[in-house]
């Protein structure tokens, strides 16, 4: 690696507010690698294009949003467009072309790192859902499937040290409300990870793989059943992976002085993140607030 620490900026769920001053931000904060976590957008395709511009390394991930229009007879009753005429699902997998790793891989040598997706377009929680939509698209009808489809592509990895990116994170971070992936919706609780993803980075962990860090956003930070408590942004394991939910909505927000754009910044050393938080930045890309989430104490980095 040509630096020791790599500066990562995961970037949360979008929801159509993002647009090239994101970029100028970006490289103002002198960020190495951009993560998206998905749900750019109903299926919008300017968004997705804007993105796919970003003249940053980057590795996105599609949401359920990104296909709220194609995956449930739901959202294809609803759908403002001919999709006889448009797949904007696939248009936006065109667009992102090999930044976007859901059941695939980016290698990324200039870090000595591979970045691995999970299931794209994740609704998440414990039941297979759009079973004709993954089945259509990705030819997996299950979640043993999926597992098997997002192992596949740790095997081919280049790199040892892997990334996680998911819409969702996995389960196993906690069934309360406000746990990472806690369901906060009536009946409270429960674990709304992904199970296929939770079995792959298990998976992944016996073949010997370092994984430092799992990002990932879908489930709000802003609770839908308080107005006074926020879910849980990050959770660490046992064995050091930090699990950062990024989906801090909405991403850009207007005080009275000045808009403001929110980042998660993470700093990677030695194959160990050491540092993350939550950032506010102005237009000059100038942090006008930070939420320290995670600090790796100095003597537990292991040496190069």
């Amino acid at each position: 690696m040509s630096r020791k620490a790599i500066a990562i900026a995961v970037v949360g769920d979008i929801h159509d507010r993002w647009d090239a001053t994101d970029g100028e931000i970006l490289k103002a904060l002198g960020i190495d690698l951009v993560l998206f976590v998905g749900d750019f957008g109903n299926e919008s395709i300017p968004v997705v294009s804007a993105i796919a511009d970003l003249k940053l390394p980057k590795a996105a991930i599609t949401g359920n949003h990104d296909c709220w229009y194609t995956a449930s007879p739901w959202g294809q009753r609803q759908c403002p467009y001919d999709r006889n005429l448009e797949d904007r699902v696939q248009q936006q997998l065109d667009l992102l072309g090999e930044t976007h790793v859901g059941y695939n891989k980016l290698d990324f040598p200039e870090f000595n790192l591979t970045v691995v997706g999970s299931r794209p377009f994740s609704w998440g929680g414990p039941d297979w859902k759009n079973a004709a939509f993954y089945r259509d698209r990705f030819g997996v009808e299950d979640f043993q499937q999926s597992t098997e489809r997002i192992v596949a592509a740790v095997k081919q990895a280049k790199y040892d040290t892997v990334l996680f990116l998911g819409h969702c994170g996995p389960t196993g971070l906690g069934d309360k409300a406000e746990d990472p992936c806690g369901k906060d919706w009536n009946p409270l609780g429960g674990d709304f990870g992904d199970p296929d993803f939770a079995e792959a980075i298990a998976q992944t962990r016996r073949l010997g793989k370092t994984i430092p860090l799992v990002a990932f956003g879908h489930m709000h930070h802003h609770l839908r059943h308080t107005q006074t408590q926020l879910r849980k942004s990050l959770a660490v394991s046992p064995e050091g992976t930090v699990y950062l939910n990024a989906a801090r909505v909405p991403r850009i927000v207007t005080t009275q002085s000045q808009e403001q754009r929110n980042f998660s910044l993470v700093t990677l050393e030695k194959g160990q993140v050491t540092q993350a938080s939550l950032i506010w930045a102005n237009l000059n890309g100038e942090i006008v607030s930070q939420e320290n989430l995670y600090q790796l104490s100095p003597q537990v980095v292991q040496p190069a």
